[in-house]
């Protein structure tokens, strides 16, 4: 799966500051929130900062693609601006969720065994499939077009980027094998998005000591895309 990550060239045109770290993460053991979870997000909503550059970066490139972030925030940006009650969901997800808070920095955390195909950054046509819950029932929505999305050979994973992630594909207690997306822009130092990676890393290891993790970086440059892979 690593390998077969890409990111489109309208994107690398939108904003060519970006990179993400992908990681994978197979043999998990997940469940419920914990006290342990539940400490990590009470330690990364204490360090939260709403005024973190980052934060204001990816403001920036919602409004490049037409999103308006006051509607429609980044991830972290929403987490953020929930630090002081930030949500429980399990154990797996609050561990990215608080290590997204405590880097400031967008995480999206995907089941690998859902996705038909590779996962991808594009600018959507707009007649994607994107499936949701809406007024606590299935549906199925479709992306503006021009929008940035990741998808899959099935449909849209998660819409606006980073905004909100799909229900086809999203981790659950159950989860056994994950993709992680950490995903940067200037003026964010890569040393850091690597150690956010690291961080994540030693986390999910506490919940599963024997999960198998792999990562891969990768960036948009001027001469094209650039990639670099890391077992761990």
């Amino acid at each position: 799966m690593l390998a077969a990550i890409w990111v489109d060239e309208a994107v690398r045109t939108l904003r060519p500051d970006f990179a993400v770290l992908a990681i994978t993460a197979e043999g998990l053991v997940n469940g419920p929130s914990d006290t342990l979870s539940n400490d990590w997000l009470h330690r990364a909503g204490a360090r939260a900062a709403e005024s973190d550059t980052h934060v204001l970066a990816w403001r920036e490139a919602y409004r490049a693609f037409g999103a308006k972030p006051q509607r429609t925030r980044s991830s972290v940006d929403a987490l953020i601006r929930r630090a002081d009650r930030l949500p429980v969901i399990n154990r797996v997800v609050d561990a990215y969720n608080a290590v997204s808070v405590e880097y400031a920095l967008p995480i999206g955390g995907e089941d690998l065994d859902a996705y038909q195909g590779p996962a991808r950054l594009v600018r959507a046509r707009g007649d994607e499939p994107f499936e949701t819950v809406a007024g606590g029932e299935p549906a199925v929505e479709h992306p503006d077009a021009g929008e940035v999305v990741w998808r899959d050979d099935s449909g849209v994973t998660c819409r606006r980027w980073n905004w909100r992630q799909g229900v086809r594909t999203r981790i659950t207690e159950s989860t056994v094998n994950a993709l992680f997306l950490l995903e940067r822009l200037e003026p964010y130092p890569l040393e850091r998005l690597h150690d956010a990676g690291d961080d994540l890393a030693a986390r999910l290891r506490t919940i599963s000591p024997d999960v198998r993790i792999r990562a891969r970086l990768i960036e948009a440059t001027a001469a094209g895309l650039r990639t670099a892979d890391d077992a761990g």
